[in-house]
C-alpha cells in the first residue's frame, strides 16, 4: 500500500495574508466575511491574519509577491472579483490575476488561494459570494479552505523530508 497524505484544514499555528480587492467590493467584502469565519474556524488566531486590501483583482499576484518575499507567512488568500463587460479587458485581468498568482506560489514555495471571482454577470458573482450551499458556494470559503489544506500539505511534505 503506498503512503498517502491527506491534508485537512487545519489552521492551528499558521500565519496567513489575505489579500482583497477593492473593485467590486459589494462582492469582495462578502469573500472576506466568510474566508475569515473559515479560517478562525480551522484554528487560525486573529492575531495571524494580515488582511490587505488592494484596488483590483489586477494587483493581487503583486501584493501577494510582495508578501510572499518578505513576510513570515505560510499561505496567502487571495480575493477578488471580475466580472466580463464590453471589452476584452475581462480577459487580461482574470488571466493576469490567475497566472499572477499561480506563478507566486510556483516562484516562492508559499501556497496562494484562488478565491477570485471572474463571472458573466453581477448575478453570477452574487451567487458566489453568498452562501456555501448552491451552485457555485462562496469562492472566499473555498480559497480559505484551499489554502488550508495547501499549507498542511506542505507541513507533512516537510516534515516527511526531515524524517529521511
Amino acid at each position: 500500500m503506498p503512503e498517502t497524505l491527506t491534508s485537512t484544514p487545519d489552521g492551528t499555528g499558521l500565519r496567513l495574508a489575505v489579500l482583497t480587492a477593492l473593485w467590486r467590493s459589494d462582492i469582495t467584502a462578502r469573500l472576506q466575511a466568510a474566508a475569515l469565519e473559515t479560517l478562525y474556524a480551522a484554528g487560525v488566531k486573529e492575531e495571524d491574519i494580515l488582511v490587505v486590501e488592494v484596488p483590483g483583482a489586477y494587483e493581487l499576484p503583486q501584493a501577494a509577491a510582495w508578501i510572499a518575499k518578505g513576510e513570515d507567512m505560510d499561505g496567502i488568500l487571495a480575493l477578488g472579483c471580475v466580472i466580463r463587460g464590453e471589452t476584452p479587458h475581462f480577459d487580461y485581468v482574470a488571466a493576469g490575476c490567475a497566472e499572477g498568482l499561480l506563478r507566486v506560489g510556483l516562484d516562492t514555495g508559499i501556497p496562494v488561494g484562488l478565491g477570485v471571482i471572474t463571472a458573466d454577470t453581477q448575478a453570477q458573482a452574487e451567487a458566489r459570494a453568498g452562501d456555501a450551499t448552491g451552485k457555485g458556494g462562496n469562492k472566499g470559503i473555498e480559497g480559505a479552505d484551499a489554502v488550508l489544506r495547501m499549507a498542511a500539505t506542505y507541513r507533512a511534505l516537510e516534515k516527511r523530508r526531515q524524517r529521511s
